[in-house]
């Protein structure tokens, strides 16, 4: 289709080229990062040592903070390095590589948000036989295929972007490699990576979403129909409101990027809405979850004071 020299590295143009609004937007992403570090950090080590939290709900609040900080590790430090210096090159590996891994996280994030509803639905609705249904095994099968899930997708869009052509123009107008840029940069055809993109990518947000929606469907009509007390009603909701708002922060940004049918006109929109889900939810989850879950809170303040009270005991011995 072209006689140009084949494109083997692009260059990032990052969010914004003013310098005195790079020097904000790089010191706000680097705090939101390290916040989603040391946030879902925290409570990765707090569900592990902590036996009281060894429970479903618990087990995949662990998954959702490991995707959250892998998440936010492939866009963001590159980012960063682009407030500090410019555009930055990228070969067609690394960025391959990048979308892959973007896709992977952000496909398993979107199917587990799914099988936490329903872990939730199944406490509620019908504690009796949550034991039973929600055995270790059966928590580690669910996270298994949640995991697997977004690795199939995202292969499938690796597989596909690496066999287009690219030539002319090598620049992103992103701060990472996404599909519809680099769809928008190859110069061979793209129909059937679109009809990918339009078809499938859409089908795993929202089929996820669906059965989200449906969870607690079941869950309000549940607690409306056998739960008569004021407090009974509002307990089922209190330990579903961060799941809820966590599944607001990520579904909402998402399917407004990539349930429209997509085209290159529609780039302005995608580089705002992409920061949302990809730098300021991952930080904003922790938070979230500590906030507004007590058990959580009490286990990150019962292990901090432990780890206080080892180092205090420490340094005492070390005077005598």
């Amino acid at each position: 289709m072209c006689n140009q020299t084949r494109v083997g590295e692009f260059i990032l143009l990052g969010i914004t080229d003013v310098q005195g609004l790079q020097r904000f937007c790089f010191i706000t992403f680097l705090l939101l990062y390290l916040t989603c570090l040391l946030g879902n950090g925290a409570i990765v080590t707090v569900v592990i040592c902590e036996p009281r939290l060894h429970t479903p709900m618990y087990f995949f609040l662990g998954n959702l903070s490991c995707l959250d900080i892998f998440y936010s590790t492939v866009t963001v430090p590159k980012m960063l390095t682009g407030f500090l210096f410019g555009p930055q090159p990228i070969s067609l590996g690394e960025c391959l590589a990048q979308l892959h891994f973007f896709h992977f996280l952000g496909s398993t994030e979107a199917v587990l948000l799914a099988t936490m509803a329903y872990d939730r639905y199944v406490a509620i609705c019908n504690p009796l036989h949550y034991a039973l249904v929600m055995s270790p095994r059966t928590c580690l099968l669910l996270a298994g295929a949640c995991w697997s899930t977004g690795f199939v997708h995202a292969m499938m869009h690796s597989v596909m972007t690496s066999q287009l052509s690219f030539c002319a123009h090598n620049h992103i107008h992103h701060f990472f490699c996404d599909i519809k840029p680099l769809l928008n940069l190859a110069c061979s055809n793209t129909s059937l990576n679109m009809s990918l993109l339009n078809i499938v990518t859409t089908t795993i947000v929202l089929g996820p979403f669906i059965l989200t929606v449906l969870s607690y469907l079941y869950i309000i009509s549940f607690v409306v129909q056998k739960v008569h007390s004021q407090e009974g009603r509002w307990k089922p909701f209190s330990t579903c409101a961060s799941h809820l708002t966590v599944v607001a922060l990520l579904y909402m940004p998402v399917l407004f990027n990539y349930t429209p049918p997509s085209s290159g006109s529609s780039l302005d929109r995608d580089v705002p809405v992409s920061l949302l889900y990809s730098a300021v939810t991952p930080a904003l989850n922790p938070l979230i979850y500590t906030l507004r879950n007590q058990e959580v809170t009490c286990a990150l303040k019962k292990m901090l004071w432990r780890k206080l009270f080892r180092e205090g005991k420490g340094l005492k011995q070390g005077e005598d």
